[in-house]
């Protein structure tokens, strides 16, 4: 016992503890009492290549379920599944058994997407130039089909509702450009480094870039909180917000309410923007986004529509509604 203490760099303590979770996992372990006793492994048995704990095992097989589901994958769609299959295969009977039963009986409140995904080697290629900041060369086929090769300095990856971008700086025009690593066929990394700019944020990037992209949903909701906390979430530079009279509550308290309106090019990433505020909010316009929230929130969960707004929330006036402007705080 002290031998395999001191060869693992643990105390005997920590040993049996360790041999407590593999007799747990099924693995036969035999003890040898006496003073050149200790542990070995059953006569024929060979530790299989992947030990995972209940918590461990559920946290994986978990996380390639959603990621399947969320379209956090890349373009070798059977991976996840094949993944999934060799973990199960390791593991011991009992703990598969348990796992099979979690994912059978799991349900999922919003519909499987289809969703466009990048090619392993570019989503590699392209994280590998952001973690050593170096510039690549992509060749990118825009959403009209035009396809162009250029050189920028990639520094964020995002996932964003179900799709994977990188933001990077242009130099060539010297401006910062978006573009979806599933719409890149090929990326190479190049000799030489880059110095990001301070302050950077590759995930408000990708906001503010599909807020400005050309919009078919004019979006209005109501959220209540405070200009500040709305901020955090809502950049200035892509909502408008307007303060609503204020209107007191069953408790007598002063509930502050604010108007903001969006332009979207798809709704799809509203619904996940919105649930982000951690704010009660209505949804004035248009039904479609109403639709979309009430479909993907749990039950029980569901937002008021917006005409319960109107009768608790006096319409803004000139005089009393005071429009925020992008950069007050």
């Amino acid at each position: 016992m002290a031998e395999l203490a001191d060869r693992l760099g643990v105390d005997e303590r920590t040993v049996r503890r360790y041999v407590d979770h593999l007799i747990d996992l099924d693995v036969p372990v035999e003890s040898v009492r006496g003073r050149y006793g200790g542990y070995r492994l059953g006569s024929g048995y060979r530790m299989p290549p992947l030990m995972l704990s209940d918590d461990e095992a559920l946290a994986v097989l978990l996380g390639l379920a959603a990621g399947r589901r969320t379209g956090l994958m890349t373009a070798t769609g059977t991976a996840s599944e094949t993944a999934a299959a060799k973990i199960r295969r390791v593991l011991p009977e009992r703990l598969a058994r348990r796992l099979d039963t979690v994912l059978e009986s799991l349900a999922f409140t919003a519909p499987p997407g289809e969703f466009a995904a990048p090619e392993t080697a570019v989503l590699l290629a392209v994280a590998d130039a952001v973690r050593h900041r170096r510039p690549i060369s992509i060749r990118y086929t825009a959403a009209d089909g035009r396809r162009s090769e250029r050189t920028v300095h990639p520094y964020g990856l995002v996932a964003h509702s179900g799709r994977w971008y990188v933001t990077s700086a242009d130099p060539e025009i010297g401006q910062d450009r978006t573009f979806r690593l599933d719409r890149i066929t090929d990326a190479r990394t190049l000799p030489g480094s880059f110095e990001p700019r301070a302050g950077l944020d590759p995930a408000q990037r990708v906001l503010i870039g599909l807020a400005k992209a050309p919009y078919h949903h004019e979006v209005t909701v109501r959220i209540q909180g405070t200009a500040e906390q709305i901020r955090a979430r809502l950049p200035a530079s892509i909502a408008v917000m307007e303060e609503l009279p204020p209107a007191g509550g069953a408790d007598g308290q002063t509930e502050r309410w604010f108007r903001v309106e969006l332009h979207a090019e798809r709704l799809d990433w509203v619904p996940p923007l919105l649930a982000s505020l951690d704010r009660p909010f209505l949804i004035e316009r248009p039904d479609e986004l109403r639709g979309l929230v009430i479909a993907l929130a749990p039950s029980g969960s569901r937002p008021p529509p917006a005409e319960s707004a109107s009768r608790t929330i006096a319409a803004p006036t000139s005089k009393s509604a005071r429009r925020t402007a992008p950069n007050s705080p």
